[in-house]
């Protein structure tokens, strides 16, 4: 059986991968964020930046951490599902 190459795109923008870490784990470091979406932590800290100033989540100190609240009633942005929310995207990435 041939094995097929496996594309380096996915269905999916660093957006929602971060945003998805954060619902998951809202303590996670960028380090490990950046691990698990596979981009750099500085590219984690620009959408952590850009999610937080657009009302998608913002973060409180506890300690030396963050801790991520994520706002699941927020709609998505682009106009094919902008009558969902964030909470549709964080219930199909649990199932």
């Amino acid at each position: 059986m041939e094995e097929v190459a496996q594309s380096s795109w996915t269905f999916l923008t660093n957006h929602a991968h971060v945003l998805l870490c954060l619902a998951k784990n809202p303590s996670e470091r960028m380090r490990d964020i950046a691990l698990e979406v596979g981009i750099t932590e500085r590219a984690v800290h620009h959408i952590i930046v850009g999610l937080e100033a657009d009302g998608y989540l913002e973060h409180v100190r506890d300690g030396r951490r963050n801790v991520y609240k994520v706002f699941p009633s927020m709609h998505l942005r682009h106009t094919i599902e902008k009558h969902r929310k964030v909470n549709d995207l964080i219930l199909l990435a649990k199932k």
